[in-house]
Parts: structure tokens; C-alpha cells; sequence
């Protein structure tokens, strides 16, 4: 059963085959472990994650669309997993208890408003812009390789077949555009 294909395996753990889960599970935890840990930092927190990410993605395995890879479908729920574990970390709390005297000597709460930047949200703009007008200035060959690979989140297996080259040729591809990106952005 290890040799087995995750669709076939997919398609037993769907009829019950709690083998099939086992296999499934053993095969993709490491790359799990390290996507999750890369986002979070910590091994005990990565280790509730990956376990959570596994929980969701069988009792969500009817939804999986077998058009797509298995690998990819389950790592985006393991990065979803991390980046709403970080955002929980990153609440912050209003004691209701906690009031303020206002000039008429009425309470109140002072909530500041920390979302608001406009510096930083210019930056970011400009950033943005920056980054979009470097990509559209490459040659046609690279920029294809870099919106399929940072755009759309394909693999290299995926950007090969799309564009009918081999996965060497994308690999040279999209390091050779970052290579002109960095030099683009740096000018900038």
C-alpha cells in the first residue's frame, strides 16, 4: 500500500480503509511539519497544526477535486491552519473593566485605532506598483514562469505541462527572472 497513489489511496479512505489514512498521513507529514513550521516556529504549536491540518483535510476529503494534486490542496490547508494560528496569537484584548475619565467627567473607552497607516499604506502602493511594473517589463518567457509561480501558486510540474518545456527549463526560467527582478527592483 505505501506505493499506492494518493488518489487511489484517497478513494479507499473515502470507503473507510483506515489504512489508507495511515499511508496518506505518513506520506505527507514531514512536508506538512515543515510548511507549518516555517509560518509558526515553534514544534509544539507545529505539531498541533499538522495535526489539526489532517483532522480538517479528512473531514473535509469529500470536497477534494482530483483534478488538482493532493499535495497541494492539503498544503494549502496546512498554511491556512498556520495563518490563522498566528492571528489568533496577534489579538489583542480591551478590558472592559479598564475606563477612562472624559473632560466632563463622564467614562469611556479610548480604543485607538491601530489599523490606520497612511504612510506605510502608501509604501506598500508604491511597492506594489513597483513590483508589478518590474514583472511587466521582463521578457514575455519570464514573466510567464513567475505569474504562474507566484500569481497563481502553481508547481514547476504544473508551469512545465502549461507551457509544454521541460521542468529544468522552468526551474532555469524562474531563477533567471528573479535574478533580472532583483536587479529591476534594486534600480528602483
Amino acid at each position: 500500500m505505501p506505493d499506492t497513489d494518493d488518489k487511489t489511496l484517497i478513494t479507499e479512505a473515502l470507503a473507510g480503509s483506515q489504512d489508507a489514512y495511515k499511508v496518506l498521513v505518513e506520506r505527507h507529514r514531514p512536508a506538512i511539519y515543515h510548511i507549518v513550521f516555517k509560518f509558526v516556529r515553534e514544534k509544539e504549536a507545529t505539531a498541533d497544526l499538522v495535526q489539526e491540518t489532517f483532522m480538517k483535510a479528512f473531514a473535509s476529503l469529500e470536497t477534494y477535486r482530483s483534478e488538482y494534486k493532493f499535495s497541494t490542496w492539503l498544503y494549502r490547508i496546512a498554511a491556512n491552519s498556520a495563518i490563522d494560528f498566528l492571528r489568533k496569537q496577534r489579538i489583542r484584548t480591551l478590558s472592559l473593566d479598564a475606563t477612562s475619565e472624559d473632560f466632563d467627567g463622564r467614562s469611556e473607552f479610548d480604543v485607538p485605532d491601530l489599523t490606520y497607516h497612511p504612510e506605510r499604506d502608501f509604501e506598500e502602493h508604491e511597492k506594489k506598483i513597483s513590483i508589478q511594473d518590474a514583472i511587466d517589463s521582463l521578457p514575455e518567457k519570464y514573466r510567464q514562469v513567475i505569474l504562474y509561480r507566484h500569481k497563481d501558486d502553481r508547481s514547476y510540474d504544473e508551469i512545465a505541462e502549461a507551457l509544454n518545456i521541460p521542468i529544468g527549463t522552468v526551474k532555469a526560467r524562474i531563477f533567471r527572472a528573479r535574478e533580472l527582478l532583483k536587479k529591476k527592483l534594486k534600480s528602483m
